[in-house]
């Protein structure tokens, strides 16, 4: 692409040298570099991307736009000189990929819990009823019908807009993404022209990067602020910041809730461990979902159907027929009733609400055993909150190792076990080795109980010291249940 319509589509301070040049490539990693590449000096959390301009220059960069020029401009670059490098590179990868949000429709989800379910239902919805479409997601990346791994909740942007470009390839119509904090923060959806953005709800996660709570609440509520008037805003009221999430979008604002009157309302009816009936909106629908969390899921998938114009009777028929998302609310039985649960809750309210979904279906002389860590070089505040939750809704609690990542696992768990009472010393345990703690909760599980493995949910692997090892929780409860595939 020449540079000179690039540079239509950014703001930039100035240039030095020529305009009118072909680029084959837009990169901001200095070894990704070629003869006619772009390179963009972002400036990064753990580097500086200005330290790597003589890299690029090395590797053959023909135009480095950076937010400082260096002390020599060597003849035959150009430079262009930007106030923001985070900012431009998302601009630059939309035009240079041919702005493919513009041809799909892009929605985006953000929240603490429930990003993944909603988006990943919505890809399966739409599939069902006969759109191609594309999915970013923290489990996968689906360009239609072909899968890609994904690397992060949302990748970087110039990522996203060649995923977006391959989706267009492909034939999609819809794009279903995660949203994150730190990808707002970061300015990874810039570029990106979103036709719906949906908010699910707010708890304190993610303080070792936002350090507080406000700052985490600006971060979502700014995505919203930068929707323009053509797209919708639906938000969920049940959660106290769903309304200021809104305040100063120029989006539709569309609201739900399970539990207050909202353009779109959902009722639990029954429940089992095979699903719940649900009113949704004055319709009566059978779903293969459990609990309150899920009701509310299901009814955002639902609003985000309709006001992307599908038939309210078709989008309801297939709800009925959608599955749960990997890692979430999984279930697994054992050949003596035992029950199973492998849930992603990484939070204390993602925990809680799957506590609750558990205690409105057991009928109350099942004990409740919950298998439980935290993640290492995350949020430490919310460790002795795990706990307590885990507590408030389990007969025994069994506290063990996530992903210790770079931290000791010993100390992640001495910090779980300040939330513990002194009333419930005798509820909770400690096991360091998770395939340890999971075989000793259904050791102590008898005929009918409930055993909720916590935390990883579809992760197939243990992050130990900076390496991964395979580990799946699902598969170390069926090696206990002694179930073969």
């Amino acid at each position: 692409m020449n540079l000179r319509k690039l540079l239509e589509h950014i703001d930039f301070l100035e240039v030095h040298g020529k305009t009118d040049r072909e680029i084959d490539s837009v990169e901001f990693d200095s070894r990704k570099i070629k003869k006619d590449s772009a390179f963009v000096a972002q400036r990064g959390l753990h580097a500086d991307g200005h330290r790597f301009i003589p890299a690029a220059l090395e590797n053959g960069a023909a135009v480095i736009f950076c937010e400082e020029l260096p002390k020599e401009l060597p003849a035959g670059v150009t430079f262009v000189s930007v106030k923001n490098s985070g900012l431009v590179l998302g601009k630059l990868a939309a035009a240079f990929y041919g702005f493919p949000s513009k041809k799909m429709k892009v929605v985006g989800v953000t929240g603490t819990n429930g990003k993944t379910s909603i988006v990943t239902l919505l890809y399966r919805l739409f599939k069902q009823l006969g759109h191609n479409s594309g999915l970013i997601s923290t489990i996968s990346y689906m360009i239609d019908d072909k899968e890609d791994t994904a690397t992060h909740t949302t990748p970087d942007a110039l990522r996203i807009q060649q995923l977006m470009a391959q989706m267009v390839e492909a034939g999609c119509e819809y794009c279903f993404m995660e949203v994150s904090s730190h990808a707002v923060q970061q300015q990874r959806i810039e570029g990106i022209e979103f036709a719906g953005g949906v908010f699910t709800n707010i708890t304190h996660d993610h303080l070792d990067y936002h350090k507080t709570f406000a700052a985490y609440i600006k971060a979502k509520k700014q995505f919203f602020d930068n929707l323009t008037e053509s797209a919708f805003a639906l938000t969920n009221i049940d959660d106290k910041n769903g309304r200021v999430m809104v305040q100063n979008t120029k989006a539709k604002v569309i609201t739900y809730s399970n539990r207050a009157l909202a353009d779109y309302h959902c009722k639990v009816i029954e429940t089992h461990f095979n699903g719940m009936m649900l009113n949704l909106t004055g319709r009566e629908v059978w779903t293969r979902f459990v609990g309150k969390f899920n009701a509310s899921n299901l009814l955002a998938v639902f609003a985000v159907a309709v006001n992307l114009n599908q038939d309210e009777d078709e989008v309801l028929t297939h709800l009925s027929n959608l599955e749960p998302v990997k890692g979430r609310f999984e279930t697994v039985r054992s050949n003596d009733g035992k029950m199973g649960i492998v849930d992603y809750a990484h939070t204390p309210d993602a925990l809680k609400n799957v506590l609750t979904a558990i205690s409105g279906i057991r009928s109350g002389n099942e004990q409740v055993i919950t298998v439980i860590g935290a993640g290492g070089d995350r949020d430490k505040t919310k460790r002795p909150e795990m706990t307590q939750e885990a507590i408030a809704g389990s007969d025994k609690v069994i506290l063990t190792s996530d992903n210790p990542r770079t931290e000791n696992p010993a100390q992640i768990i001495r910090d779980m076990e300040t939330g513990i009472g002194a009333a419930d010393n005798n509820k909770v345990i400690s096991i360091e080795n998770r395939r340890e703690a999971i075989k000793t909760a259904t050791l102590i599980a008898q005929p009918g109980d409930i055993i909720l493995v916590a935390g990883k949910g579809h992760e197939s692997y243990q992050e130990v010291n900076g390496v991964r090892h395979h580990f799946d929780d699902v598969e170390e409860l069926k090696n206990c249940f002694g179930i073969s595939e």
